[in-house]
């Protein structure tokens, strides 16, 4: 069965709805030097924005998901978007760490529905044959957000305010959620999940292990990641240009990845899990003795890029496919909550490696972290991951 206009208008509405979310949720990394500058702190400190963000959607994701699983996928959907609008004009118009912090929280309990709930709704909009497909544009606008949302939300940041970059982001969110009032069809829930079912989740190895290489794979790769921007400005010299082209770079290549994802994964898993891992890792242990050079650097994040897409597409497949129908949502909850986890530590460990070591040092840190998350998925998970 083919797509219609009826399949695509909706699925393009959710993909520029994944684009403002990761937008809004990478948006601190592009502007930790600003945000810390305005509010004289260190870094680290402004760091923490990125970490309590993420553990906020790590314990909330599975509660959060539970109480609204009855709920209609359409109405959930726009309530969500709606009040993270609201949160982000609170972002914009707060005048200390603290309320940016709560406004932030905010965002961060709609981040923790909306990833949950996104996915599967749409694999429910399109054909079955045409799966494949609505996942890669849920990721793809994961990229896109990467490609121009941070990198963009970091010009206009840097020219008129931080606090404007908030703002933006709020006034697209409305537009997208208008837009879905009107395209997004009706969608019901699974009929509810309750807590009582939920050892039949985590009573399944193969979810379990996947959820264990989502966080150490998550962990490593914000160990890195969110400490990026100072990284580039103080250890590779790079101008305020050069570090949004490498930022733009490193998103393009995401879209790489989920195309990568599309043509390989299912005809050879286990070599491409397995290349993707060793890429991240190869990647963040040479961050810092390749620093001296721009062009290796840019080199380094698209590779980067490209393969932690990759991976973070294969996981949500993988979620969904061993997923009874009732529990995707949840099952994408937990997800959503445990990979949330590992970029809070992730963030967490790079802070305290720039606090008492150096920044020069996070790929190192990170990079022994995703070998780790390697020998985890190769000697457990892989075994698991059984293919017809």
């Amino acid at each position: 069965m083919k797509m219609t206009a009826g399949n695509w208008l909706p699925l393009a509405g959710l993909t520029c709805a994944a684009f403002i979310f990761n937008t809004s949720e990478f948006i601190p990394i592009g502007l930790l030097t600003d945000i810390a500058g305005d509010f004289h702190i260190t870094e680290a400190r402004a760091g923490m924005l990125i970490s309590v963000y993420a553990w906020i959607v790590m314990l909330l994701s599975l509660p959060l998901m539970m109480w609204a699983s009855k709920m209609a996928l359409r109405k959930l959907m726009l309530w969500v978007i709606a009040l993270f609008t609201v949160f982000q004009v609170c972002s914009s118009v707060s005048s200390g760490y603290y309320m940016l912090m709560l406004s932030r929280a905010g965002v961060a309990c709609s981040h923790a529905v909306f990833w949950a709930i996104v996915s599967p709704l749409a694999v429910k909009i399109v054909p079955e044959g045409s799966r494949p497909l609505a996942l890669s544009m849920i990721v793809t606008g994961t990229s896109v957000a990467m490609i121009f949302g941070l990198p963009l939300g970091r010009m206009i940041g840097l020219y008129i305010g931080w606090r404007m970059t908030f703002l933006c982001v709020g006034a697209f969110s409305f537009l997208t959620l208008i837009y879905l009032s009107l395209v997004l069809p009706g969608v019901q829930s699974d009929g509810g999940f309750s807590w009582k079912q939920l050892p039949q989740l985590l009573g399944n190895p193969l979810l379990v292990g996947l959820y264990l290489l989502s966080l150490a794979v998550a962990a490593a790769y914000y160990t890195g990641y969110s400490y990026i921007e100072p990284f580039l400005k103080q250890v590779a010299a790079m101008d305020d240009h050069a570090i949004t082209m490498t930022l733009m770079v490193f998103g393009a290549a995401g879209i790489l990845g989920s195309f990568a994802f599309s043509r390989y994964y299912g005809r050879m898993p286990y070599l491409f899990m397995s290349t993707v891992i060793l890429c991240i890792s190869l990647c963040l242990l040479l961050l810092f003795p390749l620093s001296s050079c721009m062009y290796a650097v840019i080199l380094l994040c698209s590779l980067w890029g490209m393969s932690v897409t990759a991976f973070n597409v294969a996981m949500q497949s993988e979620i969904i496919n061993c997923s009874p129908a009732a529990g995707t949502s949840v099952s994408m909850a937990i997800f959503s909550g445990i990979f949330n986890l590992g970029i809070g530590c992730g963030t967490f460990f790079g802070g305290e490696v720039c606090t008492y070591a150096s920044i020069s040092y996070i790929g190192y840190a990170a990079g022994a972290l995703a070998l780790l998350a390697f020998f985890y998925w190769f000697f457990r998970v892989r075994k698991l991951l059984v293919k017809p």
